[in-house]
């Protein structure tokens, strides 16, 4: 009864902000037309300018607030029971669990993130239930903890948010366009531009009671321990992936490879640095953060705290990863390539093991980056970079980036330091040695049993964490003193 008065007081609330909008935009529109008919009525004449612009702002505005037809794309590539039933198996205990039917559509999705919807139809009549799952989550999360969020994604259908959301985001998009096509500073924007305000913030707080109801269903169906641990790690990882993305995975995508992207992500976000961070910026967000207006979910810390006295449940630390659930993860991270570049360009990918990406992917970048600097690098030695490393800054601005373009001069020292390195590199793979460029790793190279981090070298010696017999002794081990750091 309880949940059934929530979801009536929520759909009231809803449906009374939907017809609020479409009332003020229809009064406006009315009193726009209404101007010159009174102009023309009250004192028998018309402003032509005046009326025009009227007209015009009226026809704006009903364009803009017309409903449209919503039409939907697959997001990433469909997820089946028969290529996938280990998967619809656990969908399927979970939708029983919290008496819910299944989703008509999954799709595998390329972000840390899970999420359901109601798609196509008008105003979500003649729509059909769509979920949606991220490839990178399911490898970050264990079995119970993906099931519990898969309750909570559940939560959503078993409270009626879904048939809430399609009035909710239909109309926030004619809010959306209404002001985007009166343009700024316009004086009939204003109105709209304050039930805006009040609208999102209003449908904001609704969406953020929506995720406390559907986490106290998902601990209640899985267990709050599996919840718990679910939310932490999504609210961990999630930002990280970003970065991932582009400064682990872009370079080796724009060199025409593949590599495994959802190891290469678990990879990254256990690396001894970043996993400092990841904590850090964790611990931070469970200590201070706190609700604004305009957000669409609670506060971390204020979902753990309304579910940690419910049923813990069974999951512990050696629960395998959700992505067991899939079969043919490489074809399924191959399909999703589709989705996010585009066929054409994901056919054209080979695969490659990320251990081989230093050797494949970066050193021929390095190579082009040393012969695109072969002038200050002629005649230079390997155990002469201290003298330069005094003036890494005046170094940096006589090099030149791949394009062959001077950097700024904030850029100075770092592109010095890489010119450096990428020689160092080059050197060392002319004498067999192998560059290792894993995720979320500093670049480095080994040499039988040694083990070197070239693009360090002009840093350390200019922060004189590493003195010049030190570097002088390096140089001797790797067999590279007096060998030039270009062939001239």
């Amino acid at each position: 009864m309880i949940a059934s008065s929530s979801l009536a007081g929520r759909a009231f609330l809803a449906v009374l902000l939907m017809i609020g909008f479409y009332v003020l935009a229809m009064a406006i529109a009315a009193g726009l037309i209404y101007i010159p008919y009174a102009e023309m009525v009250l004192i028998h004449r018309v402003h032509l300018k005046l009326a025009l612009l009227c007209v015009i702002g009226a026809l704006i505005i009903l364009w803009s607030v017309l409903p449209r037809f919503d039409s939907f794309e697959a997001p990433g590539p469909a997820l089946t029971r028969e290529r996938h039933p280990r998967l619809f198996d656990e969908l399927e205990r979970v939708a029983r669990a919290v008496g819910q039917e299944m989703p008509a559509e999954v799709y595998l999705v390329h972000d840390v993130n899970a999420w359901v919807t109601q798609r196509g139809g008008i105003m979500g009549f003649g729509s059909r239930r769509v979920m949606g799952l991220g490839l990178p989550l399911m490898r970050v999360l264990t079995c119970p903890q993906f099931s519990a969020v898969l309750a909570h994604e559940f939560g959503h259908y078993h409270g009626g948010d879904t048939k809430l959301g399609p009035w909710i985001y239909k109309t926030r998009g004619a809010i959306g366009r209404t002001l985007g096509s009166l343009g700024d500073g316009s004086i009939v924007q204003l109105p709209f531009l304050a039930y805006g305000k009040m609208f999102l913030r209003i449908t904001h707080s609704i969406s953020r009671q929506q995720e406390f109801v559907a986490d106290a269903l998902a601990a209640r169906a899985i267990g709050s321990g599996a919840l718990i641990g679910g939310l932490r790690t999504i609210h961990a990882v999630g930002p990280a992936f970003n970065e991932y993305w582009f400064n682990e995975c872009g370079p080796v995508l724009n060199a025409g490879y593949r590599p495994p992207l959802t190891e290469g992500f678990c990879q990254f976000v256990r690396v001894g640095k970043i996993a400092e961070a990841i904590e850090k910026q964790l611990d931070e967000e469970l200590k201070t953060g706190k609700a604004d207006p305009y957000d669409t979910h609670p506060p971390l810390k204020e979902r753990i705290a309304a579910v940690e006295h419910l049923p813990v449940g069974e999951s512990g630390p050696n629960d395998p990863p959700a992505t067991t659930l899939l079969n043919g993860v490489p074809e399924l991270e191959q399909e999703l390539m589709k989705s996010v570049a585009g066929p054409e360009l994901a056919d054209k990918l080979k695969p490659i093991d990320w251990s081989e990406a230093g050797v494949q992917v970066y050193l021929p970048q390095w190579t082009r980056l040393v012969q695109a600097n072969t002038a200050v690098l002629t005649g230079l030695l390997p155990e002469s970079l201290p003298h330069h490393a005094a003036d890494l800054k005046g170094f940096g601005q006589r090099c030149f980036d791949h394009n062959g373009v001077a950097p700024a001069e904030e850029q100075a020292e770092l592109l010095g330091a890489a010119v450096v390195g990428s020689a160092l590199v080059v050197t060392l793979a002319n004498k067999g040695a192998k560059a290792h460029a894993m995720p979320g790793t500093t670049i480095s190279v080994s040499l039988g049993a040694m083990q070197f981090e070239p693009f360090e070298v002009m840093t350390a010696l200019a922060k004189g964490t590493l003195t010049p017999s030190d570097w002088e002794q390096q140089c001797r081990d790797l067999g590279i003193d007096g060998v030039p750091l270009i062939d001239g």
